[in-house]
């Protein structure tokens, strides 16, 4: 399926927007990730990047991490939108996270159906990634794996609301992020890039170890409108994971 290209912006405000351009890309097809790189000039990294995201995880050679994640997240009030590719919840004012020392405000959550990254192959149904910014403009993103079992509270405020087309919505009332997480947040560190295109580089990502929970219900009410939109893994090409116990 051809979706119309939406290209993320994030201004020094940290504001999220979404500007429409001219370069069809999706899942499936000609215009499937194994294409991004060709489709244009602006998606090269897709193609000869070195650090891509996601991955498969491979724990056994994870080095120790010693700064453990820090958030101070609060309830906001935002936007609900349906950029063509997933579901994004922007959120004005939510807070942020302390990141390997460095202070980062949370900018916006999405999902991806099934989850993007992979543990020594284990892959999950669903997952989240918690986007961030720093002062300087560094973008790092947390994210949370989530397994069929309980009702997740911040998806039933959301898929309430959410667009069935693309399109956006104000939020009623305020999403708190901390109701995406686990009690631990004991992670696994790498550096990537936008898992979408143009795939830049330089975002580092924070994977949690502990899964959330979703219904089966929750999850069907989202592949509904986005059965599968997850970027097949890539390989480390000498990376490092540090991890968090």
């Amino acid at each position: 399926m051809k979706k119309r290209f939406i290209a993320l912006a994030l201004f020094a405000s940290s504001t999220v927007v979404f500007a429409a351009g001219g370069t069809s890309w999706g899942y499936e097809g000609k215009v499937g990730p194994d294409n991004w790189g060709n489709l244009s000039q602006e998606f090269a990294t897709c193609k000869v990047g070195q650090q891509q995201a996601p991955i498969d995880i491979p724990t056994m050679s994870a080095t120790k991490a010693t700064a453990p994640i820090k958030t101070n997240y609060k309830a906001s009030a935002g936007e609900i939108i349906n950029n063509g590719h997933t579901i994004q919840v922007a959120l004005s004012d939510a807070g942020g996270a302390n990141l390997s020392g460095v202070d980062y405000k949370f900018l916006q959550t999405h999902f991806h159906a099934p989850g993007e990254e992979k543990v020594d192959g284990k892959s999950y149904p669903f997952n989240a990634h918690l986007v961030h910014q720093s002062a300087d403009g560094k973008l790092a993103v947390i994210g949370v794996f989530f397994k069929e079992g309980a009702e997740n509270p911040v998806f039933k405020e959301v898929f309430a609301q959410m667009p069935d087309k693309e399109g956006k919505v104000a939020l009623k009332g305020k999403i708190d992020p901390a109701g995406l997480l686990p009690k631990s947040l004991a992670y696994y560190s790498y550096a990537g890039s936008l898992t979408t295109p143009p795939c830049s580089e330089g975002v580092t990502f924070y994977i949690l170890k502990t899964p959330m929970e979703m219904s089966k219900a929750q999850l069907e009410q989202f592949k509904k409108l986005y059965p599968m939109n997850a970027r097949p893994t890539f390989p480390l090409n000498g990376r490092k994971i540090t991890e968090t116990n």
